[in-house]
């Protein structure tokens, strides 16, 4: 059956798939690897903001409280952030700015989580903290310009319903933090944009309680943000874990509920930012290196933007060390490039979206077609997949497709395929075939890097009635991006291809030869 595309557009394609990515936390920004990932995502996809842990934790060292020498009070020392946002900006993204952990100085108790010990305990004296808030945001004003800053969301902790992330998981306590802090930005400048509460997957009850205190207590709230993941409890193995998964569009699902139940409350409305999401919450998952990952995925970066304001993929690269130092260059970590700026499929995905046009004219279970303002239209299409509880997929899926391609005065169109799947485009497979060398060899990474490269194929098809008939076969987790042009054939009468080794030609001397 073939599918016939609109020649009208629809829709304009939203950018809320690419208005922020995940990070590890900050500190790691210092690290060349880090920056040179974020040099390939920023060149090849191009995100708005950026969001991570531990803006306020010791290992950036802005708290720094003192009494020596007859001198008591508290130094903020902007070294390392500096250099951090430095970077970002310089690379054309902006901070999404979570506040956390806290200062081991300002904490009321010693929890931490992660391997990197940030601290996860309400703070001593609310006053202190949002003192340390004011200063932060003051600097960045004083640094990078009111009207920079207020371009920042400033996001009120992370995933405070969860006892790994706030101490006891109170939410009593939260809220306390909540109102403090959105007075605090406030009190700096009345735009600066401010919101929460972050919580994972899972915590819907938190948000009826959160909006009756924001309303009773007439506290701001500029944005809601919340996470999404579909795998289930961890199986772990040694620097490992594995999980079931719930199909994927259970993530969109996930991305509507919010507005749902914040529907006739004060927060009814407001922007929605999925500050997280991803398959597994896990950073040792090998599913995440997968061309099943990118597949999953591509659905919800078609249609995520019709129900919030920001996804944000956790994270863009596997400099992150949540559970300790990665023990392989493959090791099942959130990234979208692994080490040494390994592309994974999911890279592919979202380098794919980038070169889709504006204008939206169909979409799809397993397709979305566009245009862009000079006729080119590009097709995304993928294999759908399901989860753990769902039929394992065909080695194969077909797609048929009638594309509107330029006016009637057009014969030919070119066609460009990019792909990748389980075989192509797909430098995790090529790991697993070279053994999984946890440390590869120069020309171990050469060839990893080699096989990450999407395969590629050209060709051209005849427009008939201003249309291009379009027949993809897609292999196994494939996600396939197609690029169709309209030719404006420049070729010569003289040329003729078939005689650029001199056969034709040849032939005719023969024949003249048998003539004589």
């Amino acid at each position: 059956m073939t599918t016939v595309v609109p020649d009208a557009p629809a829709a304009t394609l939203s950018d809320a798939w690419r208005r922020c990515v995940g990070t590890g936390r900050l500190n790691l920004a210092l690290r060349q690897d880090y920056q040179d990932s974020l040099a390939v995502v920023q060149r090849e996809i191009g995100f708005r903001h950026v969001r991570g842990h531990g803006l306020l934790s010791d290992d950036v060292g802005i708290h720094r409280p003192y009494d020596a020498a007859g001198h008591r009070g508290t130094r903020y020392a902007f070294t390392y952030a500096d250099q951090v946002l430095d970077a970002w900006l310089a690379q054309g993204i902006r901070p999404f700015l979570e506040l956390g952990f806290m200062p081991s100085a300002l904490a009321s108790g010693e929890q931490t989580v992660f391997w990197w010990k940030g601290n996860v305990t309400p703070p001593r004296d609310h006053r202190e903290w949002a003192a340390l808030v004011q200063a932060v945001l003051r600097h960045a004003i004083d640094r990078y310009g009111l009207e920079e800053v207020r371009r920042w969301p400033v996001e009120v902790w992370n995933e405070p319903n969860l006892v790994q992330f706030w101490e006891g998981a109170s939410q009593e306590a939260y809220l306390r933090l909540y109102e403090v802090t959105a007075a605090a930005v406030k009190e700096v400048d009345a735009d600066l944009q401010v919101g929460g509460p972050a919580i994972s997957p899972g915590a819907d009850e938190w948000w009826a309680p959160f909006a009756e205190f924001v309303e009773r207590r007439d506290v701001p709230v500029d944005f809601v943000s919340f996470h999404a993941y579909t795998s289930g409890p961890a199986q772990h193995v040694p620097f490992g874990t594995y999980q079931t998964l719930r199909h994927p569009r259970n993530l969109l699902d996930q991305f509507a509920a919010p507005a749902k139940l914040l529907a006739g409350t004060r927060l009814e409305g407001l922007p929605a930012h999925v500050t997280e999401f991803s398959t597994s919450y896990r950073p040792d998952n090998p599913v995440h290196d997968t061309a099943y990952q990118a597949a999953s995925l591509a659905p919800v970066l078609s249609e995520g933007g019709d129900l919030v304001d920001s996804f944000s993929y956790w994270t863009f690269c596997d400099v992150f060390e949540e559970e300790n130092v990665p023990t392989s260059v493959f090791h099942g970590g959130f990234g979208m490039l692994g080490h040494r700026q390994l592309r994974k499929p999911v890279f592919h995905l979202y380098a794919f979206m980038a070169r889709m046009g504006g204008d939206v004219l169909h979409r799809g279970l397993d397709h979305l077609v566009t245009r862009d303002g000079g006729g080119r239209v590009t097709v995304l299409a993928w294999q759908p997949v399901g989860g753990t509880d769902d039929a394992s997929e065909a080695d194969r899926h077909e797609l048929r497709l009638s594309v509107p391609v330029g006016g009637a005065a057009v014969r030919r169109a070119s066609v460009h395929r990019s792909r990748v799947n389980d075989d192509e485009g797909n430098a995790f497979s090529a790991w697993r075939h070279l053994g999984r060398p946890a440390s590869p060899t120069a020309r171990q990474l050469d060839l990893l890097h080699e096989a990450s490269v999407p395969g590629r194929s050209h060709t051209s098809l005849e427009v008939s009635g201003g249309r291009v008939d379009l027949a993809l076969t897609l292999a196994r987790h494939e996600v396939t991006l197609v690029e169709i042009d309209p030719v404006h054939d420049e070729t010569p009468s003289w040329l003729d291809d078939a005689r650029i080794l001199g056969r034709e030609h040849s032939r005719e001397q023969d024949r003249a030869g048998e003539v004589s």
